[in-house]
């Protein structure tokens, strides 16, 4: 008799990392797979989706393309299925709406039977198989997949309060409303920064706010490097290549290339750039927009109705200055950590740094079984670098944890143009190099 109660894999979360592996699982009902998730339904930053927002990937880089491109669960197919596809082609965008990919994450999670909303996973452990407590039932399972996401951060500067005046970009949306004529402050100098920013300062009539401040620590505000050679930290290869590097190592790579994932799409560059022109010598409004990079928020305080920060000049830390405003906007991003559902087996794991360490198909290292396994995603940049928390690699590491339970090896992709290891030559001139 079959176990309705007992699956091969059991995923928690549902985000694109585990309806990545939820879908490539779909076909293989020899590994018969569940996903829960506490939301009711589908979200994928949600409060974010400001309107013409945009992918900074290709849209092959959905769920399944870069792994297996004939899955009935690809973008392409999405707009197929939707009877839309000769529009999307005709429209010429240059970049995939960041709504229209949300809106296929959801229709991806709609057609798989073997996802459930509204279910909380409240706990795991462990006596053979695994032992998932929800809020509903337990359930059990040969292998665990965790992709819960990551919480947004807010410094702790900025702990003197939070509220709809005081607030992280992820509501957005929700809570950047009724600013007219107020004094709003953006700190972040990423994509989400420049979003929230370019609202704010797009908004007409009594909908503008008075002044609009901007503040990164970056030296500027700097483009997102799309090149292709930068790409290819984004492939398998690079990401093999650095699993094997020393941990120091690894850290001053992520360190060095952050703008190769959080750095500013140009045209939303532009974009700001043409509103900061047009407020400043078209409409006159010259008080409007403020821009502070190389600026740290180190103290956040009441002050009446509003809020004084003290903010830094990095080129002259001995001089800090006071700003006032009305609401301020976190766009300082999120953090992912180690999971209070894994504490009953935390003995059992092993961490690195604050990561669970994971071997090469992202199994947490552990003194389990060899064939149980807890997978884990979106949560090793440290181990698997910047692309671990990216679109990219996200088809691509869910079909090395499907190969991995099903036994299998396939070839991988062609290498990358660049030799990232040193592997000698032909007229051997590698050698002996000082």
């Amino acid at each position: 008799m079959i176990d309705k109660n007992h699956h091969s894999v059991l995923g928690i979360g549902v985000g694109p990392a585990n309806l990545s592996l939820a879908a490539l699982l779909y076909p293989h009902r020899d590994l018969p797979s569940l996903f829960l998730d506490r939301k009711e339904a589908f979200s994928w930053h949600d409060g974010q989706q400001i309107p013409g927002t945009t992918l900074q990937v290709t849209m092959l880089k959905d769920l399944v393309s870069l792994a297996d491109p004939t899955s009935k669960f690809s973008f392409l197919n999405y707009l197929h299925d939707q009877g839309r596809i000769y529009h999307f082609v005709n429209a010429q965008f240059d970049a995939v709406p960041r709504q229209e990919f949300r809106n296929y994450l959801e229709w991806a999670s709609w057609r798989m039977k073997n996802i459930v909303f509204g279910e909380e996973v409240q706990s795991i452990d462990f006596d053979g198989v695994f032992r998932v407590h929800t809020d509903e039932r337990v359930l059990t399972a040969d292998n665990i997949a965790v992709g819960v996401g990551n919480r947004p951060w807010i410094p702790p500067a900025a702990q003197a309060g939070h509220s709809r005046s005081q607030f992280h970009v992820c509501d957005f949306v929700e809570r950047a409303v009724d600013l007219g004529g107020k004094r709003v402050v953006v700190v972040g100098g990423g994509q989400s920064g420049a979003e929230a920013y370019l609202d704010l300062i797009s908004r007409e009539g009594d909908q503008l706010p008075s002044r609009v401040s901007w503040f990164s620590r970056r030296r500027n505000f700097l483009p997102i490097d799309d090149s292709p050679f930068t790409n290819d930290y984004y492939m398998p290869c690079y990401s093999e290549y650095f699993y094997g590097l020393e941990r120091a190592t690894r850290e001053r790579i992520n360190q060095e290339n952050v703008l190769s994932s959080d750095g500013i799409s140009e045209p939303t560059l532009r974009a700001i750039y043409q509103r900061i022109y047009h407020h400043r010598f078209i409409a006159r409004s010259p008080g409007l927009v403020r821009l502070y990079p190389n600026r740290e928020i180190t103290r956040v305080a009441r002050a009446g109705a509003g809020w004084e920060l003290t903010v830094v000049n990095s080129d002259r830390p001995d001089q800090p200055q006071r700003v006032t405003a009305d609401v301020i906007v976190w766009s300082t991003g999120f953090r992912s950590g180690l999971l209070d559902l894994l504490a009953p087996l935390t003995d059992r794991l092993e961490c690195d740094n604050g990561e669970y360490q994971v071997d090469r198909d992202f199994a947490v290292c552990w003194d389990g079984p060899p064939d149980r396994n807890i997978f884990v995603q979106n949560a090793t940049p440290a181990q698997r670098g910047l692309a671990d928390k990216n679109l990219s690699l996200l088809a691509w590491r869910s079909q090395r944890i499907v190969d991995r339970l099903r036994g299998v090896q396939r070839e991988e992709q062609l290498s990358s143009f660049v030799a990232w290891a040193d592997e000698g030559s032909e007229e051997g001139e590698l050698r002996g190099r000082v």
